[in-house]
């Protein structure tokens, strides 16, 4: 490993910084919560950390349970025709009264820094940091076997899209896939992403190419500590580590985004 998740994140963040202080103005950017998960708070926390530290402009909309679709929409569309916007960003879960495909279709492609809508100009966060991070490494994707384990639209599918576009031989394995097939297509990765929420369900009952990378989404929280779906210790070339890792990538992504916004909106 050239550099750790943490160092790489620190000096990202310091160039993002000293970026924001030669601009006449601070980039601002909304966040929208409509649920009170625990795990919203925590992530909405460190987004508004983020920013803060970055001297950017956050603002928490945090919004009734009980709110109507129609006001969401008309909040977003508010927003999006408000020039001071640079970014919107609706925190997920919501409630059972609001479609999510509706909420990611109406926020403003140009606005949309989370990189959910069909038509957005930015790539999700979550792949974005992992494909930034690889480069920083420098892990070739081009050629490689990379497996996909969960198909999420927040990760899994776009992840997959992520290194099918750098050309990667991307399998996407998943809940059907039968154990037999897993295990086959595991030993055979150059790149493993897995992203599924189990308590290390990559273990030594697999084999892996002393060679691979195994890049950690997944988090699963018990008895108050937080645990990746890879047992740390596997003998490959590079395991990043939960908590501590594709977490800390995917806030930085945010950030990368909302800057990209900000110069797009200029213009």
């Amino acid at each position: 490993m050239k550099m750790s998740i943490v160092d790489y994140v620190k000096g990202e963040k310091e160039r993002i910084k000293e970026e924001v202080s030669h601009l006449k103005e601070a980039p601002y950017f909304a966040i929208i919560q409509v649920n009170d998960d625990e795990g919203s708070n925590i992530y909405i926390a460190g987004k508004i950390k983020d920013a803060e530290e970055l001297g950017i402009n956050v603002e928490h909309m945090k919004c009734p349970l009980d709110m109507k679709e129609e006001d969401l929409l008309k909040l977003i569309d508010d927003l999006n025709h408000n020039p001071m916007v640079h970014g919107i960003i609706v925190q997920l879960p919501l409630p059972p009264q609001i479609n999510p495909d509706h909420v990611k279709c109406a926020i403003d492609p140009k606005k949309d820094i989370d990189g959910f809508n069909p038509l957005s100009s930015f790539t999700p966060c979550t792949p974005r940091g992992i494909l930034d991070y690889l480069k920083e490494e420098e892990i070739e994707i081009d050629g490689k076997n990379c497996v996909m384990i969960g198909r999420s639209d927040i990760v899994g599918k776009p992840m997959s899209k992520v290194l099918l576009n750098e050309n990667g031989n991307v399998t996407t394995l998943h809940s059907h896939t039968k154990r037999e097939d897993m295990e086959r297509y595991v030993a055979s990765a150059d790149i493993i992403v897995i992203a599924i929420g189990h308590k290390y369900f990559l273990d030594d009952s697999f084999t892996f190419k002393e060679s691979a990378v195994i890049v950690d989404v997944g988090i699963t929280r018990k008895d108050g500590k937080l645990y990746g779906d890879s047992k740390p210790g596997l003998p490959v070339r590079l395991q990043t580590p939960v908590p501590r890792g594709v977490g800390l990538l995917t806030r930085l992504s945010l950030m990368k985004n909302l800057m990209e916004a900000y110069y797009e909106l200029q213009d």
